[in-house]
């Protein structure tokens, strides 16, 4: 582990305890976390997306805002929803974003999590799916996605408007690609990943439940990422996170919020899009313990970044704690380096 970052899924609503009551609030306090944790040092403020729900939903003018509000840390999703999306209007977005960053976007995208809506996508004007989850929109959108962000001409020009010939989309940023993540929910997901030569987003679940724990699941699904990776010829060093749940319990407030439940939290198994998966547990304890855990957790020390699950409910203040508990007692032991000694850069591939 080279960096770590928080995830947010921006909930929001007049729930009991909450500080988060309106969409205003959750966008307003996610940017004022990620300046608090620029400011600490972590590098990465990344937001899942989910729609027709009350969470964050539209994600790039938030992540435009962040990077506009801070300096080094690196903004991106955890994950756009591919069914959802136009694909070329995405990648003038996202280009567009990279370039404002100066670099800092960490764009993860996938066929999405399940959504409260059914087939959700249709009422976007995405129709015509074979499959009952949407999974071949997602796919083919994301091809055109890649064309797009690669300069590819895409469709003839207007003779009254322009000189003969194909045009591209505009703007193009030349390291979008290199910022571009899939989220893959399961090992044969990750190996299509590296024979694109893309970067790896796995999750707190895998869509598989063998009995072993996740993180020895997820360990092989990194493995066979980089294989595949390596096997299409690719060359370099791809980026690789995993999201877990960590609390490093330092005061008497965290132990009220996380001691007991996390102490005892082990891995589940369940039902998820149909799927028998594995989810993960949290990890809350004394630092020294959790260095301890993670140390142990394969999965984490096999990827360059750990995104912090955390709950946004309890608002900014209550999460930067977490982070800073995490950046001063934790995360050193585990290899992190601050977001001030440079970008964060993923493992080399073994030729």
């Amino acid at each position: 582990m080279r960096a770590f970052g928080f995830l947010s899924f921006g909930h929001y609503g007049p729930v009991p305890g909450s500080r988060v009551r309106t969409a205003g609030d959750m966008l307003r306090q996610t940017i004022e976390l990620a300046e608090g944790a620029d400011e600490i040092g972590v590098n990465g403020a990344y937001v899942r997306v989910h729609h027709f729900a009350r969470q964050a939903a539209s994600p790039i003018p938030l992540l435009t805002a962040m990077a506009a509000r801070t300096k080094r840390i690196e903004v991106g999703t955890g994950v756009i929803d591919m069914r959802y999306e136009n694909p070329l209007y995405l990648a003038e977005e996202a280009a567009t974003l990279d370039l404002i960053s100066d670099g800092r976007l960490a764009l993860g995208v996938s066929r999405g999590s399940p959504e409260t809506a059914l087939r959700g996508y249709e009422a976007f004007g995405y129709t015509g799916s074979a499959d009952p989850r949407g999974a071949d929109i997602a796919r083919d959108k994301f091809e055109l996605f890649l064309q797009a962000i690669d300069g590819d001409t895409l469709v003839e020009s207007d003779p009254q408007m322009a000189p003969p010939g194909r045009l591209a989309i505009e703007p193009q940023s030349p390291t979008l690609r290199d910022h571009v993540w899939w989220g893959a929910g399961s090992r044969d997901s990750a190996e299509q990943v590296g024979r694109q030569g893309l970067n790896l987003m796995s999750s707190t679940l895998l869509t598989e439940a063998t009995g072993e724990p996740l993180h020895v699941l997820q360990r092989d699904q990194i493995d066979r990422f980089r294989a595949a990776y390596k096997a299409a010829g690719h060359t370099g060093a791809p980026r690789v996170s995993v999201s877990r749940s960590v609390f490093p319990i330092v005061s008497e407030q965290d132990e009220l919020y996380f001691g007991l439940r996390g102490r005892d939290g082990q891995d589940q198994v369940g039902v998820i899009d149909g799927m028998r998966s594995t989810f993960g547990k949290t990890y809350a304890d004394t630092p020294d313990k959790l260095i301890d855990q993670l140390l142990a957790d394969e999965a984490v020390m096999a990827a360059d970044t750990l995104m912090l699950t955390i709950p946004n409910q309890l608002g900014p203040e209550y999460n930067l704690h977490v982070m800073q508990a995490f950046a001063e007692h934790v995360a050193p032991a585990l290899g992190w380096k601050p977001n001030t000694e440079g970008p964060v850069e993923g493992y080399a591939i073994q030729q």
